[in-house]
C-alpha cells in the first residue's frame, strides 16, 4: 500500500477523541445516577459505541494514513478491526445486562473499565510507534485488571485479579525491555523507520534477536501461548462470566494487531528468527491447549485452555510471514471472536440468581429444556472445533493452507491431528446436551434481548460458513 503523510491527525484519530470524550462525559453523568437511573450509564456506553462506529466509517481511509509525527496510523485494516470491535464490545454489554443486575454489578464502573478497554484496543490497532504499542497496551491490561476483581465480594476474583496483575507487569515489563532494547540498535521508535534500520542494521545482529526474544514474550503473553499461559484459566474462572467474555474476545484482537505491527511491519526483515520462535509457541500452544481442556469440568476452564489451542492456530497463519498468512491469521482471529462470544453468551444465558452455569454438567438435557439454544450451542461448539459447513472449519483450513504454502507441511500435520484430539470436549458437550437427562427442571430465565442476540450470534457461525467469502474477500481488501 502506498503510505500518505498527512498532518490532519485531529481527523484521522477522529474516533479515539470521539471515545475519550465519550469516556469523560459518562463518568460525569454516572457520578449523580442512583443504582435505579444506572441504565442511563448502560445506554450512553451502547450509544458512544455507536457514535465510534458512525465516525470511523465517516473518516475511513482507502490508504495508508500517518499522522502524529509518525506515530499514528490509520489504514484500512485499522478501520475494520475498529469496527469489529465495537461490536464486539457492544455484545459483549448486551449480553452481561441480565447477569450484571441479578449480582448486584450492575454498576458505572463496569462499562467505563471496558470503554477504557476498548480505547487500548484502538490505539494499538492505530500504533506507529512502539512507544503507542505500549501505551495501548498498558490502557488495555489495566483496565482488564480491575475488571477481573470487579465484583469485590468474591474473594475467588481478587485472587485471579492479583495473579493477572503480577504477571501481566511482568510481561508488560519484558515487552518494554524488548523494545529499549530494539531502540538501542536502530535508534528509532517508529514501526517504518524500525523496518528500514533493521536491515541496515542486519538480522543477524545479536542485540536485535535478544530484543526480538523479549517483545516474542511481551506479546506471547498478551495472547495467552504456551509457556505464557498459566493466567488464562485462573482468570477465566476467577472472574464474572461477563468478564470473562469480554476477555476472551476484543482483547484478542488487540493481540493480533501487535503482532502484525511489530514482527509483520517493524520487523519484517526478522521474519527467519521470529518464525522459528513462534513455531515453538505455536505448537506448545495447541497441544497444552487441547490436551489439558479434555480434563476440565468447569466450562470456563475448558473454554480457557480451548483458548489457548486456537491462540496456536492464530500463530500459524502469522509465523508463515506471507499476506495470505496474515490475512489467514486475521480471518481466524475475527471467526474466533465471534464464536468465543458465542459460548460464553451460552453460560450467560444458563446463570440465574446463585447459579452460575458454568459447569460442564450443567448442560446435561439442555435439548429438553431449550431445543433452540441446544441447537445454536451445537453449532458453536462444531465451529470451534472446525467441523464443516461452520466457519471455523474455514478459518482452520485458511492457516492451515498458509503454513503448508511456505513449505512447514509437517507443522500443518501435527495441527491437523491435534485438532481431532480438540474434537472430543466439544463432542462431549453436544453429547450432555442431547443424550443426557437434565440434572435440574429449573427453567431458562435469560431476558429477550440476551436471547435475540445470542440466536443471531450462533445463526452468524453458520451464516459465515456457508459464505466464508464475505469474511475472507473483507480481509484480502484491507491485507493486500
Amino acid at each position: 500500500m502506498q503510505e500518505v503523510v498527512t498532518n490532519f491527525g485531529m481527523q484521522a484519530a477522529a474516533a479515539e477523541i470521539f471515545l475519550t470524550s465519550a469516556i469523560c462525559v459518562i463518568l460525569l453523568v454516572d457520578v449523580f445516577l442512583s443504582d435505579s437511573k444506572r441504565w442511563i450509564t448502560y445506554g450512553l456506553s451502547l450509544l458512544t459505541l455507536a457514535g465510534c462506529a458512525f465516525v470511523t466509517v465517516n473518516y475511513a481511509v482507502d490508504g495508508r494514513v500517518t499522522a502524529f509525527d509518525g506515530m499514528f496510523i490509520a489504514d484500512p485494516m485499522g478501520d475494520v478491526l475498529k469496527l469489529f470491535s465495537y461490536g464486539t464490545v457492544a455484545v459483549t454489554l448486551l449480553y452481561s445486562q441480565d447477569y450484571l443486575k441479578r449480582n448486584g454489578l450492575f454498576r458505572g464502573e463496569y462499562f467505563v473499565l471496558a470503554l477504557v478497554a476498548l480505547l487500548g484496543v484502538m490505539v494499538m490497532v492505530s500504533a506507529g510507534s512502539l512507544l503507542t504499542v505500549y501505551l495501548g497496551v498498558e490502557l488495555l491490561s489495566l483496565s482488564l485488571y480491575a475488571m477481573v476483581a470487579f465484583d469485590r465480594d468474591s474473594g475467588v476474583a481478587a485472587e485471579s485479579a492479583m495473579k493477572y496483575f503480577v504477571l501481566g507487569a511482568i510481561s508488560s515489563g519484558a515487552l518494554l525491555y524488548g523494545f529499549s532494547i530494539l531502540y538501542g540498535v536502530t535508534g528509532t521508535l517508529q514501526l517504518d523507520e524500525l523496518a528500514v534500520s533493521v536491515r541496515e542494521v542486519g538480522a543477524g545482529n545479536l542485540g536485535l534477536i535478544f530484543g526480538l526474544a523479549f517483545v516474542i514474550v511481551g506479546i506471547a503473553f498478551k495472547f495467552g501461548a504456551v509457556p505464557f499461559h498459566m493466567w488464562v484459566p485462573d482468570v477465566y474462572h476467577g472472574a464474572p462470566t461477563p468478564v470473562t467474555l469480554f476477555i476472551g474476545s476484543a482483547p484478542k484482537i488487540a493481540s493480533f494487531v501487535i503482532a502484525i505491527r511489530v514482527l509483520a511491519e517493524g520487523l519484517d526483515a526478522m521474519v527467519a528468527s521470529w518464525q522459528n520462535m513462534l513455531i515453538a509457541i505455536s505448537v506448545a500452544s495447541m497441544i497444552v491447549g487441547n490436551v489439558v481442556a479434555i480434563a476440565q469440568t468447569n466450562l470456563k476452564r475448558m473454554l480457557a485452555y480451548s483458548t489457548i489451542s486456537h491462540v496456536g492456530f492464530i500463530l500459524l497463519g502469522i509465523l508463515a510471514g506471507t499476506n495470505d498468512g496474515y490475512r489467514a491469521a486475521m480471518f481466524y482471529t475475527l471467526t474466533y471472536v465471534i464464536m468465543a462470544v458465542g459460548s460464553f453468551g451460552m453460560i450467560l444465558l444458563l446463570s440465574r440468581e446463585g447459579f452460575e452455569g458454568d459447569q460442564i454438567e450443567d448442560f446435561k438435557g439442555l435439548q429438553r429444556k431449550s431445543p433452540w439454544f441446544a441447537a445454536i450451542m451445537m453449532m458453536l461448539m462444531f465451529s470451534t472445533a472446525g467441523v464443516p459447513p461452520f466457519v471455523g472449519f474455514w478459518a482452520k483450513i485458511a492457516v492451515l493452507g498458509a503454513v503448508v504454502d511456505v513449505g512447514l507441511v509437517w507443522l500443518a500435520a501435527v495441527s491437523v491431528l491435534l485438532s481431532v484430539v480438540a474434537a472430543f470436549y466439544y463432542l462431549r458437550i453436544i453429547k450432555l446436551m442431547y443424550f443426557d437427562e437434565p440434572s435440574d427442571t429449573y427453567s431458562i430465565e435469560a431476558g429477550g434481548t440476551l436471547r435475540a442476540v445470542l440466536s443471531a450470534n450462533g445463526v452468524a457461525v453458520l451464516a459465515l460458513g456457508i459464505f466464508p467469502s464475505v469474511l475472507l474477500d473483507l480481509c484480502a481488501r484491507v491485507l493486500p
